[in-house]
Protein backbone atom coordinates (compact mmCIF):
# COMPACT_ATOMS: atom_id res chain seq x y z
CA UNK A 1 0.00 0.00 0.00
CA UNK A 2 3.00 2.16 0.92
CA UNK A 3 4.87 1.67 -2.06
CA UNK A 4 1.94 2.21 -4.61
CA UNK A 5 1.33 5.85 -2.72
CA UNK A 6 4.75 6.40 -3.46
CA UNK A 7 4.68 5.38 -7.01
CA UNK A 8 1.40 7.25 -7.61
CA UNK A 9 3.89 10.58 -6.27
CA UNK A 10 6.12 9.48 -9.31
CA UNK A 11 8.68 7.97 -6.55
CA UNK A 12 10.83 5.18 -8.02
CA UNK A 13 10.31 2.50 -5.47
CA UNK A 14 11.95 -1.07 -4.89
CA UNK A 15 10.44 -4.43 -3.38
CA UNK A 16 12.27 -7.18 -0.92
CA UNK A 17 11.73 -9.99 -1.81
CA UNK A 18 10.32 -11.82 1.21
CA UNK A 19 9.55 -8.33 3.10
CA UNK A 20 10.90 -7.30 6.35
CA UNK A 21 11.33 -11.05 7.57
CA UNK A 22 13.89 -11.52 4.80
CA UNK A 23 15.89 -8.23 5.66
CA UNK A 24 15.93 -9.74 9.15
CA UNK A 25 17.59 -12.33 7.93
CA UNK A 26 19.64 -11.21 5.71
CA UNK A 27 24.21 -11.78 6.29
CA UNK A 28 25.84 -9.63 4.23
CA UNK A 29 29.83 -11.21 3.98
CA UNK A 30 32.59 -9.48 4.01
CA UNK A 31 36.25 -9.97 3.94
CA UNK A 32 37.58 -7.99 7.22
CA UNK A 33 41.38 -8.99 6.32
CA UNK A 34 43.82 -11.46 5.72
CA UNK A 35 46.30 -13.65 8.14
CA UNK A 36 49.34 -13.62 8.80
CA UNK A 37 50.23 -17.15 7.13
CA UNK A 38 47.86 -17.28 4.47
CA UNK A 39 43.97 -17.69 4.91
CA UNK A 40 41.39 -14.56 6.00
CA UNK A 41 39.17 -13.28 8.45
CA UNK A 42 35.63 -12.85 7.04
CA UNK A 43 32.60 -11.23 9.81
CA UNK A 44 28.61 -11.35 8.23
CA UNK A 45 26.68 -8.62 8.69
CA UNK A 46 22.95 -8.75 9.79
CA UNK A 47 22.23 -5.30 9.07
CA UNK A 48 18.60 -6.00 9.74
CA UNK A 49 19.63 -6.98 13.03
CA UNK A 50 22.81 -5.84 14.52
CA UNK A 51 23.86 -9.15 15.19
CA UNK A 52 27.93 -9.77 13.42
CA UNK A 53 29.49 -12.97 13.39
CA UNK A 54 32.69 -14.54 11.85
CA UNK A 55 34.45 -16.97 10.00
CA UNK A 56 38.04 -17.86 10.40
CA UNK A 57 39.48 -19.48 6.78
CA UNK A 58 43.18 -20.94 6.45
CA UNK A 59 44.15 -23.48 4.23
CA UNK A 60 41.21 -25.63 3.80
CA UNK A 61 39.57 -25.13 6.78
CA UNK A 62 37.31 -22.81 8.80
CA UNK A 63 35.80 -21.46 12.22
CA UNK A 64 33.01 -20.12 13.00
CA UNK A 65 32.14 -17.92 16.14
CA UNK A 66 28.67 -16.32 16.88
CA UNK A 67 26.74 -17.96 14.00
CA UNK A 68 23.04 -16.95 13.58
CA UNK A 69 20.45 -19.35 12.90
CA UNK A 70 20.71 -18.75 9.28
CA UNK A 71 22.99 -21.90 8.62
CA UNK A 72 22.67 -21.89 5.01
CA UNK A 73 24.72 -18.97 4.44
CA UNK A 74 27.94 -20.39 6.44
CA UNK A 75 27.30 -23.62 4.89
CA UNK A 76 27.12 -22.29 1.48
CA UNK A 77 30.09 -20.23 1.59
CA UNK A 78 32.20 -22.90 2.80
CA UNK A 79 31.28 -24.57 0.19
CA UNK A 80 32.06 -21.20 -2.03
CA UNK A 81 35.51 -21.33 -1.11
CA UNK A 82 35.85 -24.94 -1.01
CA UNK A 83 37.20 -25.00 2.89
CA UNK A 84 35.67 -27.57 6.01
CA UNK A 85 34.40 -26.01 9.09
CA UNK A 86 36.07 -27.79 11.53
CA UNK A 87 35.32 -25.44 14.54
CA UNK A 88 32.14 -23.60 15.91
CA UNK A 89 31.79 -21.46 18.78
CA UNK A 90 29.77 -19.38 20.79
CA UNK A 91 31.53 -16.25 23.04
CA UNK A 92 28.59 -16.91 25.57
CA UNK A 93 24.88 -18.30 25.25
CA UNK A 94 23.05 -15.45 23.08
CA UNK A 95 19.81 -14.31 24.88
CA UNK A 96 19.10 -11.81 21.54
CA UNK A 97 19.11 -14.19 18.90
CA UNK A 98 19.01 -17.97 18.51
CA UNK A 99 22.75 -19.28 17.83
CA UNK A 100 23.16 -21.45 14.61
CA UNK A 101 26.12 -23.31 15.91
CA UNK A 102 24.99 -26.79 17.53
CA UNK A 103 23.06 -26.94 13.84
CA UNK A 104 26.45 -26.25 12.14
CA UNK A 105 27.99 -28.75 13.91
CA UNK A 106 25.84 -31.74 13.43
CA UNK A 107 25.62 -30.83 9.73
CA UNK A 108 29.55 -31.01 9.29
CA UNK A 109 31.04 -33.08 12.03
CA UNK A 110 32.59 -29.63 13.26
CA UNK A 111 33.73 -29.23 17.05
CA UNK A 112 31.12 -27.22 18.95
CA UNK A 113 32.40 -25.30 21.73
CA UNK A 114 30.90 -23.15 24.74
CA UNK A 115 32.04 -21.60 27.62
CA UNK A 116 31.26 -23.56 30.60
CA UNK A 117 30.21 -21.64 32.73
CA UNK A 118 27.25 -20.07 30.59
CA UNK A 119 26.55 -23.92 29.73
CA UNK A 120 25.31 -25.64 32.75
CA UNK A 121 21.97 -26.03 31.58
CA UNK A 122 22.25 -26.95 28.40
CA UNK A 123 20.88 -30.52 27.17
CA UNK A 124 23.26 -31.78 24.78
CA UNK A 125 27.68 -32.36 24.43
CA UNK A 126 30.16 -29.59 23.92
CA UNK A 127 33.92 -28.73 24.06
CA UNK A 128 34.39 -26.88 26.96
CA UNK A 129 35.61 -23.12 25.62
CA UNK A 130 38.12 -22.02 28.43
CA UNK A 131 40.81 -19.13 29.32
CA UNK A 132 44.08 -20.80 27.59
CA UNK A 133 42.34 -22.52 25.04
CA UNK A 134 44.56 -22.64 21.94
CA UNK A 135 42.52 -24.28 18.59
CA UNK A 136 44.74 -24.39 15.35
CA UNK A 137 42.47 -23.47 11.96
CA UNK A 138 44.41 -25.27 8.56
CA UNK A 139 47.91 -26.18 8.66
CA UNK A 140 49.26 -22.71 9.30
CA UNK A 141 49.61 -21.78 12.71
CA UNK A 142 46.74 -19.92 13.68
CA UNK A 143 46.18 -19.78 17.64
CA UNK A 144 42.40 -18.64 18.58
CA UNK A 145 43.26 -17.46 22.03
CA UNK A 146 40.13 -17.90 24.47
CA UNK A 147 40.40 -14.85 26.96
CA UNK A 148 37.69 -15.70 30.22
CA UNK A 149 35.91 -12.39 30.22
CA UNK A 150 32.76 -12.36 32.22
CA UNK A 151 30.06 -9.63 32.49
CA UNK A 152 28.00 -9.74 29.70
CA UNK A 153 27.12 -13.53 31.03
CA UNK A 154 28.98 -15.35 33.64
CA UNK A 155 30.91 -17.25 30.94
CA UNK A 156 31.68 -14.42 28.24
CA UNK A 157 35.23 -15.51 26.55
CA UNK A 158 36.98 -13.21 24.22
CA UNK A 159 39.39 -14.30 21.56
CA UNK A 160 42.31 -13.34 20.26
CA UNK A 161 42.84 -14.38 16.64
CA UNK A 162 46.42 -14.72 15.03
CA UNK A 163 47.64 -12.22 16.97
CA UNK A 164 45.78 -9.71 15.40
CA UNK A 165 42.34 -9.65 15.93
CA UNK A 166 39.94 -9.15 19.58
CA UNK A 167 36.35 -10.83 18.89
CA UNK A 168 34.74 -9.49 21.94
CA UNK A 169 31.54 -11.11 21.52
CA UNK A 170 29.04 -8.71 23.27
CA UNK A 171 31.30 -7.59 26.00
CA UNK A 172 32.94 -4.71 24.22
CA UNK A 173 31.07 -2.86 20.89
CA UNK A 174 32.58 0.16 19.15
CA UNK A 175 30.27 3.17 20.71
CA UNK A 176 29.04 1.11 23.84
CA UNK A 177 29.62 -1.77 26.24
CA UNK A 178 27.90 -5.25 27.18
CA UNK A 179 25.40 -4.69 29.38
CA UNK A 180 25.08 -7.62 32.82
CA UNK A 181 21.75 -8.66 33.30
CA UNK A 182 19.88 -10.57 30.85
CA UNK A 183 20.13 -13.01 33.89
CA UNK A 184 18.47 -10.78 35.74
CA UNK A 185 22.14 -10.55 37.73
CA UNK A 186 23.32 -6.57 36.74
CA UNK A 187 24.03 -5.90 40.46
CA UNK A 188 26.29 -9.04 40.90
CA UNK A 189 28.07 -9.15 37.47
CA UNK A 190 28.93 -5.07 37.10
CA UNK A 191 32.33 -5.45 39.15
CA UNK A 192 33.14 -8.49 36.56
CA UNK A 193 32.27 -6.48 33.20
CA UNK A 194 34.74 -3.81 34.64
CA UNK A 195 37.41 -6.08 35.54
CA UNK A 196 37.18 -7.39 31.90
CA UNK A 197 37.24 -4.52 30.35
CA UNK A 198 39.28 -2.14 32.50
CA UNK A 199 41.93 -4.85 33.35
CA UNK A 200 42.12 -7.49 31.21
CA UNK A 201 41.10 -5.60 27.77
CA UNK A 202 43.79 -3.25 29.41
CA UNK A 203 46.70 -6.31 29.49
CA UNK A 204 46.08 -6.42 25.44
CA UNK A 205 47.99 -4.70 22.75
CA UNK A 206 45.97 -1.43 21.46
CA UNK A 207 46.74 -2.46 18.21
CA UNK A 208 44.13 -5.05 17.73
CA UNK A 209 41.47 -4.69 15.93
CA UNK A 210 38.40 -5.50 17.66
CA UNK A 211 35.16 -7.27 16.10
CA UNK A 212 32.14 -7.18 18.19
CA UNK A 213 29.19 -9.64 18.13
CA UNK A 214 26.95 -7.09 17.68
CA UNK A 215 26.46 -2.89 16.34
CA UNK A 216 24.42 -0.78 17.65
CA UNK A 217 23.71 2.25 15.40
CA UNK A 218 24.72 2.48 11.27
CA UNK A 219 27.30 5.17 12.39
CA UNK A 220 29.72 1.98 13.27
CA UNK A 221 30.13 0.66 10.32
CA UNK A 222 32.85 1.24 8.38
CA UNK A 223 32.80 2.45 4.37
CA UNK A 224 33.32 -1.04 3.35
CA UNK A 225 30.44 -2.30 5.14
CA UNK A 226 32.43 -4.04 8.03
CA UNK A 227 32.01 -3.42 11.86
CA UNK A 228 36.05 -3.38 13.13
CA UNK A 229 38.28 -0.50 15.22
CA UNK A 230 41.23 -0.71 17.05
CA UNK A 231 41.10 -1.30 20.90
CA UNK A 232 43.54 1.68 21.76
CA UNK A 233 41.24 3.77 19.78
CA UNK A 234 38.09 2.69 21.54
CA UNK A 235 40.01 2.85 25.03
CA UNK A 236 40.27 6.26 23.72
CA UNK A 237 36.57 7.72 22.32
CA UNK A 238 35.06 4.67 23.81
CA UNK A 239 32.76 6.68 26.90
CA UNK A 240 32.07 3.03 28.62
CA UNK A 241 35.95 2.58 28.55
CA UNK A 242 36.52 5.74 30.53
CA UNK A 243 34.67 5.84 33.44
CA UNK A 244 37.45 6.39 36.15
CA UNK A 245 35.01 6.38 39.36
CA UNK A 246 33.32 2.85 39.97
CA UNK A 247 30.33 3.94 41.47
CA UNK A 248 30.08 5.96 38.80
CA UNK A 249 30.27 3.28 36.22
CA UNK A 250 28.55 1.09 38.37
CA UNK A 251 25.15 3.58 38.66
CA UNK A 252 25.83 3.86 34.79
CA UNK A 253 25.64 0.50 33.93
CA UNK A 254 22.72 -0.84 36.49
CA UNK A 255 20.35 2.80 35.96
CA UNK A 256 20.88 3.06 32.51
CA UNK A 257 19.78 -0.33 30.97
CA UNK A 258 17.73 -0.83 27.86
CA UNK A 259 14.44 -2.63 28.00
CA UNK A 260 15.40 -7.01 27.90
CA UNK A 261 15.71 -8.12 24.32
CA UNK A 262 11.74 -9.63 22.94
CA UNK A 263 11.40 -13.51 24.12
CA UNK A 264 14.98 -13.27 25.55
CA UNK A 265 14.33 -16.06 28.27
CA UNK A 266 12.70 -18.35 25.17
CA UNK A 267 15.79 -17.25 22.99
CA UNK A 268 18.35 -18.87 26.16
CA UNK A 269 15.86 -21.86 26.49
CA UNK A 270 16.22 -22.47 22.66
CA UNK A 271 19.97 -22.11 22.90
CA UNK A 272 20.38 -24.74 25.43
CA UNK A 273 18.68 -27.21 23.66
CA UNK A 274 15.64 -27.06 26.24
CA UNK A 275 13.03 -25.79 23.45
CA UNK A 276 12.67 -26.65 20.01
CA UNK A 277 10.94 -23.86 17.83
CA UNK A 278 9.86 -23.93 14.41
CA UNK A 279 10.80 -21.77 12.00
CA UNK A 280 8.42 -19.29 12.03
CA UNK A 281 8.30 -19.22 16.09
CA UNK A 282 12.12 -18.54 15.65
CA UNK A 283 11.40 -15.86 13.68
CA UNK A 284 8.57 -14.21 15.80
CA UNK A 285 11.02 -14.72 18.79
CA UNK A 286 13.63 -12.63 17.45
CA UNK A 287 11.33 -9.66 16.55
CA UNK A 288 13.19 -6.37 17.50
CA UNK A 289 16.88 -4.51 17.98
CA UNK A 290 19.15 -6.88 20.09
CA UNK A 291 19.60 -4.32 22.91
CA UNK A 292 23.18 -5.95 24.28
CA UNK A 293 24.57 -2.95 25.23
CA UNK A 294 24.41 -0.06 27.42
CA UNK A 295 25.18 3.43 26.64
Amino acid sequence: MVAEMLEEAGREVSYLQGGMKAWSEHLEPVKVGDLKDGGAMYQFVRIGKGCLSYAVVSNGEAALIDATRMTDVYLDFAKELGVEIKHVFDTHLHADHISGGRKIAEATGAAYWLPPKDADEVTFNYQPLEDGNNVKIGETNIDINALYTPGHTIGSTSFVVDGKYLLSGDILFIDSIGRPDLAGKAEDWVADLRNSLYTRYKQLSDELVVLPAHFMIIEELNEDGSVSEKLGTLFAKNHGLNIEDEAEFRRMVTENLPPQPNAYQEIRETNMGKISPDEEKQREMEIGPNRCAVR
